[in-house]
This record gives structure tokens, C-alpha cells and sequence, in this order.
């Protein structure tokens, strides 16, 4: 497998936004919204396309990987960090690595460019092997109070996330994908059942 890594370009738009749709179709619920949200995310204020990377096999897309500008705050304090989303590989060329190499890759670069930590919204028996947290080992929680085992942080300098009873916020646009127009954006992609499945969040 000859796989390269490297910084997406605008004729890989669609390719990368089919491996999103392709990726997660049905896996969370019926459908999925993660490839409008890849459209979306180039378009917003806080994302960061200089951590942006995209897997490429023998001159095909079949990996991408995205950052945003999200945020600790306690009391009078606001504290920059990272999230990432989605993370993701074309179900045919998922358990080859793929993902650990985009996620690690850019890990070091986000680090060289300065960032302290990330926190994420994740798979909780994914992202541990790649040294994240949950955030109670931090005593972050969510916007809402709360923390889950799919709540996680990676701190990319020591005390990066060393900020107790602070509460993160993620750029705006990740939950800004209403229904009917993720609708719409799906017509551009080549049509795929929506089925209810087992261990689906919803």
C-alpha cells in the first residue's frame, strides 16, 4: 500500500466529502451529516486549514482528517485549544492504519504550531490507543456540565488541559447542520440507504 499524506487541495473537495459520507453512513444513526459538515467547516471562521490532511492510496482520496479553533473557559478565563472532526477512512480501508497516521501526524504539527491541547467528542475505544484521555482526568467538563466516556483530551504540551472545572466549547459549526439542508447537500453524492442498526446513538 503506497500511502501519502499531505495537505488537501481543492480538487480533492468531493473525494474527501465522499470518504466522510462513505465513512460514517449509518453508523451513528440512519445516514449521516459528516459530509456536509466537511463543506461547512472549510467555509467557517474557525476552521484551520493548515492542520488539514487528507490519505491518499495509489492517487485515491480514502482519508481526511480536519481542525477547528474551540475553547476552555472557567470563570473569566478563555483558553484556545483544538478539536478535530471528522477523523475518517473509507470503510475499505479502515484497520490498515490509516487513521492513527492522519491523527498523529498532525498532532506533531498542531503541537509545532503552538496549540496546548485538543479535546474531542470521539470513539472511547478508539482514541485512548493513541494516548487521549477522558476529560475527568482533567476535571473539564462539557458546556452542559457533564462528561462521558466519548469526551476526550490530548494535551499537546504538559498542562495544556490543566485547567479544572473548566467547561469547552467547540466551534459553533458542528452542531449548525440542520436536517433538510444536509438533505439537499446529499443529492451531490451517490445515493445510499439510511438504515436503523443496531448500536446506533440514535
Amino acid at each position: 500500500m503506497n500511502l501519502i499524506i499531505r495537505k488537501e487541495t481543492p480538487e480533492d473537495y468531493y473525494a474527501s466529502e465522499l470518504v466522510a459520507k462513505r465513512a460514517f453512513w449509518n453508523k451513528h444513526h440512519p445516514g449521516c451529516d459528516e459530509h456536509y459538515l466537511v463543506h461547512k467547516l472549510r467555509q467557517d471562521a474557525d476552521y484551520i486549514p493548515e492542520l488539514t490532511r487528507v490519505a491518499e492510496v495509489d492517487g485515491k482520496i480514502v482519508g481526511l482528517i480536519m481542525y477547528a479553533n474551540s475553547w476552555l473557559k472557567k470563570e473569566d478565563q478563555t483558553i484556545p485549544i483544538l478539536t478535530f472532526g471528522p477523523l475518517c477512512v473509507d470503510p475499505d480501508y479502515q484497520a490498515k492504519g490509516i487513521g492513527g497516521e492522519l491523527l498523529e501526524q498532525t498532532l506533531v504539527e498542531a503541537r509545532n504550531l503552538g496549540y496546548k491541547g485538543v479535546v474531542i467528542f470521539g470513539e472511547p475505544t478508539y482514541y485512548p490507543l493513541h494516548g487521549f484521555h477522558t476529560c475527568d482526568y482533567w476535571k473539564i467538563r462539557t458546556a452542559e456540565g457533564e462528561n462521558t466516556e466519548a469526551f476526550m483530551g490530548y494535551e499537546l504540551v504538559p498542562g495544556g488541559l490543566d485547567y479544572p472545572e473548566a467547561r469547552f466549547y467547540e466551534a459553533n459549526v458542528y452542531s449548525d447542520l440542520p436536517p433538510e439542508e444536509t438533505e439537499e447537500y446529499d443529492k451531490k453524492f451517490p445515493y445510499m440507504e439510511k438504515l436503523k442498526l443496531p448500536g446506533q446513538w440514535a
